[in-house]
């Protein structure tokens, strides 16, 4: 049988949902990313956060707790899935060449992911993703018992997994924990990072891929495609997953705020229950925005964050950028000195930065250059549709 693949939907017939969902996510990882390169001295750290003293970082950790570590990268992570099947779906030819397709995307998002680790930032979620993807493409032929329980089996390891990587790291250990973050060498740094993506990497994609599993079972159904015929489903996820991911954060964020003295012992259960909630959170912030897109007026703001989403692989490694300039210790160095409360207005800048070029890019017809670079490396001499 011949075999025909085919490139990316045109801008036009894409969904609203998905894109609006991917262009806000962006908001959310900028905020969960910043405070990784925050090293204040004498402060220890849960998960890359410093433990504040002062009343409005104490409140800026517990909201970043409960709201966004732990649910913006599942929500990532389903997309991701979600994406994969809407890929697969425009592929007109056998299974085996899809399969094909898939694998080498997922390859060159390594490829990308390893390179923006090592050039840029240390907390690279391509190269996690890419390593789902090699692994987990048949997952788009499993039947849906199987996706599920297989889906809510990797979300109980994850949890697990990430349970012991939110020990408390004691004050002025950056320097051994973050040696990267501090090196006023680039090519330790960099040196640093790549010994760093090894190893969070394997790490970082056996706790997403739960998620990923569960967009995939999401895409079948069209749930951010078409919420108009999903609704009721829609309604449940959010009044399930919401509430219960925000309940579920907040034995940590008493411990990442500074609110109880954290040690190994009392972490590690609470933050393996945090993790497991934000498996229901990250989808079910999806499924909010999936359903305010039917009610949301196209405003040029609302335009402007779609072209956002539309762009999100240019916009997360532009925001990756700014990271470097602000807080690589051989240029701004604003790591020791900058508050939680500071980062948040930061990360928001830094997000409404991003959503303007994708908006000047949409304005001037142009896809995002990265965009574009993965397009063309991995449907190769294909034709992709404009």
């Amino acid at each position: 049988m011949l075999s025909v693949m085919t490139g990316p939907t045109a801008v036009k017939d894409r969904a609203l949902g998905p894109d609006l969902a991917r262009g806000l996510l962006l908001l959310f990882i900028a905020l969960a990313n910043i405070h990784g390169f925050l090293h204040p001295p004498g402060v220890g750290d849960i998960r890359a956060m410093p433990i504040p003293a002062a009343l409005p970082d104490r409140i800026v950790a517990f909201l970043e707790t409960t709201l966004v570590d732990g649910r913006s990268y599942t929500m990532f992570a389903a997309l991701f899935g979600y994406g994969m099947v809407q890929i697969a779906r425009r592929q007109t030819g056998e299974w085996k060449s899809t399969r094909k397709l898939l694998r080498r995307r997922a390859l060159w998002l390594v490829l990308l992911g390893l390179l923006h680790a090592v050039l840029l930032y240390y907390g690279d979620i391509l190269t996690a993703y890419g390593l789902i993807a090699l692994v987990l493409v048949s997952a788009i032929r499993w039947s849906d018992p199987r996706l599920l329980v297989s889906a809510a089996v990797l979300a109980l390891f994850g949890s697990w997994a990430f349970a012991f990587l939110s020990t408390p790291n004691p004050p002025d250990s950056a320097a051994e924990m973050y040696p990267w973050a501090l090196d006023h060498n680039p090519l330790l740094g960099m040196a640093g990072r790549a010994f760093a993506i090894g190893i969070s990497a394997p790490v970082l994609a056996v706790t997403a891929a739960g998620a990923v599993l569960f967009g995939i079972w999401a895409a079948r159904r069209g749930l951010y495609e078409h919420p108009e015929q999903h609704r009721q489903t829609l309604r449940r996820m959010v009044a399930i997953g919401v509430p219960l991911s925000f309940l579920g954060g907040i034995p940590l964020a008493l411990y990442t705020s500074g609110l109880l003295p954290a040690t190994d012992a009392n972490v590690i259960p609470v933050a393996g229950l945090h993790a497991l909630t934000g498996f229901a959170g990250g989808p079910a912030y999806a499924a909010l925005i999936a359903l305010w897109s039917l009610r949301v007026r196209r405003t040029p703001v609302i335009t402007a964050i779609q072209a956002t989403g539309q762009r999100s692989l240019t916009c997360y490694l532009t925001q990756s950028v700014v990271w470097t300039v602000l807080f690589a210790p051989f240029l701004l160095d604003l790591g020791g000195s900058m508050t939680l409360w500071q980062s948040v207005i930061l990360a928001a800048a830094t997000w409404a930065f991003t959503v303007f070029l994708a908006d000047l890019m949409r304005r001037r017809g142009l896809r995002g250059p990265f965009e574009v670079l993965l397009r063309r490396l991995t449907y190769r001499d294909q034709t992709a549709r404009q």
